[in-house]
């Protein structure tokens, strides 16, 4: 076994963005194992079938293959700055607004970002449907600076990397909506150094190659 946990990712996936978010928060050092998701390893597929990323194997074998694991395992042991525990409402407050973009959330990104990948899509619909859920955000945001206080916690980082993805997919008509205070968050959190440092670009990994160490 790897004497460090092994995080299979893909910087450009919202998922393995908020995976690696959490781990560089918590300090959690990873052996990190880049993944061209057109030439997926073998090592991958043999971990986890499902072939998507993250996936992260634990020094005992146990493979973690959700984004939202990861991102709880790694705070469960060591949770510095306080992301499980916000300064209003409650982790499973914080849980509960995930999964609102876990679920229709990015049913409307994806067709609104990839209308030909779905039959009768219609981006300029899917937009709309998807601006209900950033309007709610931007309401939330006018009270604090962060979703659940005046600092960061897990939903940011759990939310951020998928309305950056909305907000890149026509910039703007981000921009030239009426959501101050979403868009101050997003840039507040998109400029941060933990996001810079954990999004950097590494090279594809591959077989009987040692991954990078990360956080470094």
């Amino acid at each position: 076994m790897s004497a460090l946990p092994v995080l299979y990712s893909f910087r450009r996936c919202p998922y393995a963005m908020r995976a690696r978010f959490a781990l560089m928060a918590s300090g959690q050092r990873c052996e990190l194992r880049e993944v061209v998701l057109r030439d997926k390893p073998a090592e991958l597929l043999t971990v986890s079938p499902k072939g998507t990323v993250p996936v992260l194997v634990d020094t005992d074998g146990t493979v973690i293959e959700q984004s939202l694991d990861i991102m709880l395992w790694t705070l469960h042991r060591h949770d510095p700055d306080q992301w499980l525990q916000p300064e209003r409402g409650t982790l499973a407050d914080m849980l509960a607004l995930v999964a609102l973009c876990d679920g229709d959330f990015k049913q409307q990104l994806d067709r609104y970002k990839y209308p030909n990948r779905f039959e009768g899509a219609d981006a300029a619909v899917h937009r709309s449907n998807g601006a209900l859920f950033l309007a709610e955000l931007d309401l939330r945001l006018r009270d604090t600076r962060h979703l659940f206080g005046d600092r960061p916690a897990l939903a940011d980082y759990a939310i951020a990397p998928f309305v950056r993805q909305f907000a890149q997919t026509d910039l703007p008509w981000f921009i030239a909506q009426p959501w101050p205070a979403l868009q101050a968050w997003l840039a507040t959190l998109t400029e941060s150094a933990l996001w810079s440092n954990a999004t950097q670009k590494y090279a594809a990994w591959k077989a009987g190659q040692a991954g990078v160490t990360f956080p470094a």
